[in-house]
């Protein structure tokens, strides 16, 4: 521990899953700070990846080329909740890896097994060496990639109230374009044959559709709690 006055706090691996809009960033972010756990964020490592290959020419659409670049970009995500960074070959793409374009082919480069296969071993690593524990988000981290994290949560919401919140966040967009493209990235990312979006069968599953975000996030800091008590 930094601090040696302070009591030994075991450390806990808190994976939590579930589709676009469902508060997943905000309430992550918000546990990890209130907790002093690290935080990541694979989305927008996967949305990295995406980036870097729109960015050298790489073919989306095809697969085969997808998979033999899988490997080429160096990818560094910071774990600090209240900044998370994420670079590329040392550049900072915090703002360009949220654009529509990123967003419209981040599903079909998330898809292929190599690009799966590198990033969920980056994923591990950083889980690994938390030292206080970690708030994993995603979309397959309970199933997949930390599968016996502490604690597993899915978040869950009407498509109504996440295209709210989606095109709020976007500024100004179209509610209904946004449940239509919510609703095409669930059924892209739930039917992909590696690793899909996908609840585990010992997940605590929160629907945040009525919820404030701070009433979620009290929900998980006290699921949270009750773990670390139980260690």
């Amino acid at each position: 521990m930094e601090n040696g006055a302070a009591p030994t706090v075991p450390a806990v691996i808190v994976a939590i899953d579930g589709p676009s809009g469902t508060g997943k960033s905000s309430t992550s972010k918000a546990v990890a700070a209130q907790l002093g756990l690290s935080y990541l964020d694979t989305g927008a490592q996967y949305r990295a990846i995406t980036w870097w290959m729109v960015n050298n020419g790489i073919d989306v659409s095809d697969p085969a080329a997808i998979a033999s670049a899988a490997g080429k970009a160096d990818i560094v995500s910071g774990t600090d909740p209240a900044d998370p960074t994420i670079t590329v070959d040392g550049v900072d793409v915090s703002g360009p890896i949220r654009t529509a374009e990123v967003t419209s082919k981040v599903s079909a480069v998330s898809a292929v097994p190599d690009v799966r296969a590198r990033i969920t071993e980056l994923q591990r690593s950083l889980a690994a060496s938390a030292e206080r524990g970690i708030v994993v988000e995603g979309r397959d981290i309970g199933t997949t990639v930390l599968p016996d994290a502490d604690l597993k949560v899915f978040l869950t919401a009407s498509p109504e109230a996440r295209a709210a919140r989606r095109s709020g966040e976007l500024k100004g967009a179209d509610v209904n374009a946004t449940r239509t493209a919510l609703l095409q990235r669930d059924a892209a990312d739930s039917t992909r044959k590696t690793s899909p979006l996908a609840k585990a069968d010992d997940a605590v599953e929160v629907d945040t559709s009525d919820l404030t975000l701070q009433q979620v996030v009290e929900c998980v800091v006290t699921l949270v709690e009750e773990k670390r008590a139980a260690k």
